[in-house]
């Protein structure tokens, strides 16, 4: 297949649904800048809850919070290695300071993925 994929699910408070649209411009910017070959921001709209698991659950969404479902596509595992490097060296993500998460990071999941069908 060849590509690979980081993949996110996490809970955003609704009042900060605008500023984390914001900062999620601005990273996108600089994950495409370094190499990244696509990214993708997308907010929960039709979401249900699970009798076992969901994505709400998974994050412990409350219930002035919404799940947003992200991903970054990178041509290879090492390109998303290298690319990460870069992004966490660029200064406009260095010094984006502590108004730059608009969300609890503990509960934000995450992990990187092979991709096993591609159409």
């Amino acid at each position: 297949m060849g590509n690979y994929v980081d993949g996110f699910v996490l809970p955003i408070p609704k009042k900060n649904v605008a500023a984390y649209k914001k900062v999620a411009k601005i990273a996108g910017k600089i994950w495409m800048k370094h190499g990244a070959l696509a990214y993708f921001e997308c907010m929960g709209d039709d979401v249900p809850e699970g009798k076992i698991t969901s994505f709400s659950k998974s994050v412990k969404l409350k219930p002035d919070e919404v799940v947003f479902f992200s991903w970054i596509v990178y041509k290879s595992k090492a390109d998303r290695n290298k690319i990460l490097k870069l992004v966490m060296k660029d200064p406009k993500i260095s010094n984006m300071g502590p108004d730059c998460m608009p969300f609890d990071g503990k509960r934000m999941i995450y992990g990187g993925f092979r991709p096993m069908v591609k159409l």
